[in-house]
């Protein structure tokens, strides 16, 4: 499967480019530890979410969408110096980042406080996907260390192909204060094929119940069987 990008003319020297998201998995992942003593069994060591393969595969999955450009944060105030191009046919923004008025968060859940903008990031690369795909754009996942929050979306990428799927966010750390550096992940794009699933709510019959005894007592016998057995197939 093929997943496009393409950005304007002049642009691909001045906007970090989307990345499989395997390969930026993030530094708190490398460095934290595999296992840790734990105070609520008097000090014996248990394995830590690094053992986790369900969460390392989502932090890894598809791809990531970069902050622009370096984004100035002091006084719950958003600066940037980024001298982007502009393309003479086009009235594209050059802002790494645009807003949405409070008021078009009416009525929606959301953790906006009054009369604070939601921030919307500008992204510069249009997506194509192959016919009969869409693409959810969301909060890069299990990102938690991130100082705002993307909202999530679908698209369907094979027919918008030529056009920006910007990614609006709440921020959500008003204490943060600093620079986010350009190339910071604030979307994760993971394809999906657009189908209608047919739900099926049963019971488990007798095989399914031995099948899933057979992966309990694997699970007990061998932490890793998740990702050597089920994962990566036999052999």
């Amino acid at each position: 499967m093929r997943f496009v990008v393409r950005c304007l003319p002049g642009f691909s020297s001045h906007v970090p480019a989307p990345v499989p998201a395997r390969t930026a998995l993030p530094d708190w992942l490398k460095t934290m530890p595999s296992t840790v003593a734990s105070a609520a069994l008097a000090g014996a060591e248990v394995r830590t979410l690094k053992h986790c393969p369900p969460l390392i595969d989502a932090l890894g999955a598809g791809v990531l969408f970069p902050l622009a450009a370096d984004l100035t944060v002091k006084g719950g105030e958003l600066s940037w110096d980024w001298d982007a191009p502009r393309h003479p046919e086009l009235g594209h923004t050059r802002s790494p980042i645009g807003l949405h008025l409070p008021e078009q968060a009416e009525g929606v859940p959301l953790p906006v406080p009054e009369g604070q903008f939601v921030v919307k990031f500008s992204n510069f690369w249009t997506v194509e996907v192959p016919e009969g795909w869409s693409v959810l754009f969301t909060h890069p996942l299990n990102r938690e260390d991130l100082p705002f929050r993307t909202l999530s979306g679908l698209v369907d990428c094979d027919r918008w192909r030529d056009g920006l799927v910007h990614f609006p966010a709440l921020w959500t750390d008003p204490a943060f204060e600093g620079v986010l550096p350009a190339g910071t992940p604030v979307a994760q794009a993971i394809p999906v094929r657009r189908e209608t699933l047919e739900l099926v709510v049963e019971e488990m019959d007798e095989e399914r119940v031995a099948a899933h005894r057979a992966v309990e007592q694997s699970l007990a016998a061998d932490p890793g069987v998740y990702r050597k057995a089920f994962r990566e197939g036999p052999g």
